[in-house]
């Protein structure tokens, strides 16, 4: 059970780092993706900057209510992402396997000791 919470953990945060590097270094294409779904576009580099502090609180595990905020914050991102991708018309995306890593990694993590 360990190496199944490993592989799904790394594959979450592997993804949230792409999602975040992306709203780093591609700001003004993320900004108008947000536009369209009329999200405020004033939150791609906060959003970004919390996955950031999410990857770490879930990898480091150091404080456990942090980590589940980690979870909960990934969790609402993922969902409303897909969401909004959805009523766009969007096909599916990773933030679908996302949401299935990060339900994966949260069961798995709650069984082990990671």
């Amino acid at each position: 059970m360990k190496i199944v919470y490993w592989i799904a953990t790394v594959a979450l945060c592997a993804i949230m780092l792409y999602s975040a590097q992306m709203y780093f270094f591609n700001t003004e294409m993320v900004k108008g993706f947000f536009e369209s779904f009329n999200y405020p576009t004033y939150i791609v580099i906060p959003l970004a900057v919390a996955k950031l502090l999410g990857i770490a609180a879930i990898l480091t595990n150091k404080i456990k209510w942090v980590k589940e905020w980690a979870y909960a914050g990934f969790f609402f991102d993922l969902v409303l992402a897909n969401l909004a991708h959805a009523n766009a018309g969007h096909p599916i995306g990773f933030s679908v396997y996302a949401i299935v890593l990060l339900i994966v990694s949260y069961i798995a993590g709650k069984k082990v000791r990671p």
